[in-house]
């Protein structure tokens, strides 16, 4: 092959290439115009929306104390700070679908089956991880933090000090609901299995103690309520990976079956073929 064919043809193997990266790029603008819009809508509202986030730290905070700003800008940039946060996390489910549109043409059929369903409840997860940080452990750990404070110190926190420590619990409870995803997904993907999980049980209650320990505040309320959630949903993923394999299992035993059956009427139509031959009406 002479140089020139070689130049011919290296278009043909790089377009595929280029045509990714620019689907890439467009997808990637889509989420940046989501989040921008988003992102205008909320900055109005910005105030209220701290106002409402710091809502279970001011409601323990004893009457002569409250939220302070430290710095210069932090009245402006932690609302600000928190509305962009707010926008990426509301735009989150579009943010996964266009990830998922991505490599979705990449895909198996019976792949994409099982990839959007796992896109959807991955957001609906995140999204209950969430809330149950705010309403469930940010108004015990706050109690809880306040009510120890020594005689004769006033807890008057900075706001962005909590918005950072808020922020942080969100997404550690947000990502420690992804636990039946996570384990559905290993399983799905060949790298363990169900029984294989049920026999590291043990290890995986002292690692979400563990855990739960270096993502909250050093309290064991907190610690238990990240440890105990992660537990229950690392179970409820062996639960689904259980019945993911045994559907697999039955949908290969009913194919095999198929395939069976198929070969079975090829043998008989060969033999009646046979038959026909050298019987007298065929002669």
């Amino acid at each position: 092959m002479t140089p020139t064919d070689n130049q011919d043809n290296a278009p043909d193997v790089e377009q595929p290439f280029i045509s990714h990266l620019v689907e890439l790029r467009d997808r990637l603008l889509r989420i940046v115009l989501a989040v921008l819009v988003v992102f205008v809508i909320l900055m109005p509202f910005a105030n209220k929306l701290f106002t409402y986030l710091a809502g279970p730290l001011t409601k323990v905070l004893p009457d002569d104390s409250s939220l302070i700003a430290i710095e210069v800008a932090s009245p402006f940039l932690i609302p600000f700070k928190l509305a962009l946060v707010s926008s990426i996390f509301i735009a989150m489910p579009f943010i996964l679908y266009q990830l998922w549109a991505f490599i979705a043409p990449g895909l198996y059929r019976h792949e994409r089956k099982l990839a959007m369903p796992l896109v959807v409840s991955s957001s609906i997860l995140f999204y209950a991880g969430a809330a149950f940080a705010y309403y469930v452990v940010f108004p015990l750990v706050f109690a809880f933090l306040t009510g120890i404070a020594p005689e004769g110190v006033e807890v008057m926190t900075d706001i962005s000090k909590y918005l950072d420590f808020v922020l942080t619990l969100f997404f550690a409870f947000g990502f420690a609901f992804e636990i039946p995803v996570a384990t559905f997904v290993l399983v799905w993907m060949g790298i363990t299995t169900p029984e294989a999980l049920v026999e590291k049980r043990p290890y995986v209650i002292v690692g979400v103690f563990v855990i739960g320990m270096f993502l909250t505040p050093p309290d064991i309320i907190s610690q238990t309520l990240l440890a105990l959630p992660m537990w229950l949903l690392f179970e409820l993923g062996i639960f689904f990976s259980r019945r993911f394999v045994r559907e697999r299992k039955n949908n290969e035993k009913r194919d095999h079956q198929t395939s069976m059956t198929d070969e079975e009427m090829e043998d008989e139509l060969d033999r009646a073929e046979r038959e026909d031959g050298t019987s007298p009406q065929g002669k």
